[in-house]
């Protein structure tokens, strides 16, 4: 997994957006592309492989890869994939209650151990009957959620913002999958990357019906994108930081094998509507968390670091919480035209 293809997106004050591949520890950038999402097109309309598009493109212009990740250089890192002309044409969702402990959690969430099943474990356990479907064969549909469009998407060290409508604000370590969709409407899968899901923890808890509210809220994946990783089987550790003083971890682990769906089925149950496959569309799809600190009643507050870091997706994720004050946000006033 250690030698994956790795990308990252970058941005400059002057000479603007480039993407460079991770050689440890420089980056390596790559000519003639501003963003994967153009890279991934040329392949299609080119009929490329994308590794060795990628190859073939590389420069000799290298950059100290540890001086952009610690926001000491000119050069920023960008979410590690967007549409780069608008974020209308990039979809954020994803798919919960696909690993264990996030069923518990739910079931804690709203329920006691002495009640039936909620509808949530419920959901988890047709996961676990019919989530893996053998080739050809239609498994049982997920839970699917709505985050936003482009628009929500942050970068590494970049913040996660609770704004005045919010409950609360809470971590989500996951992988998320990349795809774009070509010209006659067919879906390509891109890469994986390391994501922080970002939810409202607080209003779902308080009926589950808050649930899709609970998930508008902004996300963060990178740094990298890794373009020919699996999604086996990974493990890796969260951490919330605080005051530089760590809080509260747990290790995680995602892939399939520890999941009740494969991703076949993830990803049939996203694409089959014919909305999501608009063509030239951009997604971001989060495949679930296995851990997050609120199950622990870790309350997140204003500077907290959270960290998400999986073997074998590259270098580990860092984001931050902003506790945004209302009285510097301003309500939308709705107008009759």
């Amino acid at each position: 997994m250690e030698n994956k293809t790795r990308l990252v997106q970058l941005t400059h004050p002057t000479y603007g957006r480039s993407i460079a591949m991770v050689q440890e520890p420089e980056l390596v950038f790559l000519k003639g592309f501003g963003s994967i999402y153009e890279l991934a097109l040329y392949a299609l309309e080119n009929a490329q492989k994308l590794k060795k598009l990628i190859m073939d493109s590389l420069s000799e212009e290298t950059l100290d890869y540890t001086s952009v990740y610690e926001a000491k250089s000119e050069w920023k890192l960008l979410p590690s994939f967007d549409h780069p002309d608008s974020p209308f044409l990039c979809m954020v969702s994803g798919t919960g209650l696909t690993h264990h402990n996030s069923a518990l959690n739910r079931q804690m969430m709203h329920g006691n151990q002495e009640e039936k099943p909620t509808d949530s474990l419920k959901m988890y356990e047709m996961g676990v009957r019919g989530g893996a479907p053998a080739s050809g064969e239609t498994g049982v549909q997920p839970e699917w959620f709505y985050k936003g469009n482009g628009a929500v998407l942050r970068a590494h060290r970049q913040s996660l913002t609770i704004p005045y409508y919010a409950n609360d604000g809470g971590e989500e370590p996951e992988i998320a999958g990349l795809y774009i969709i070509d010209k006659t409407g067919q879906p390509w899968r891109i890469g994986l990357s390391t994501g922080n899901e970002f939810s409202d923890h607080i209003m779902e808890k308080t009926n589950y019906l808050y649930l899709a509210p609970s998930k508008i809220r902004t996300c963060a994946i990178g740094p990298e994108v890794v373009i020919d990783a699996d999604f086996e089987s990974y493990s890796g550790e969260v951490t919330i930081s605080r005051n530089g003083q760590q809080v509260w971890s747990s290790e995680i682990n995602t892939g399939q094998k520890n999941m009740c769906h494969n991703l076949a089925n993830l990803e049939f149950h996203h694409f089959k509507y014919d909305s999501h496959r608009i063509p030239l569309q951009a997604h971001v799809h989060f495949f679930g968390a296995d851990a997050f600190s609120f199950g622990n009643k870790v309350i997140l507050e204003d500077g907290d670091k959270m960290t998400v870091e999986w073997k074998g997706m590259g270098r580990a994720l860092e984001n931050f919480v902003k506790v945004l004050d209302p009285k510097e946000q301003e309500p939308p006033v709705i107008r009759q035209l």
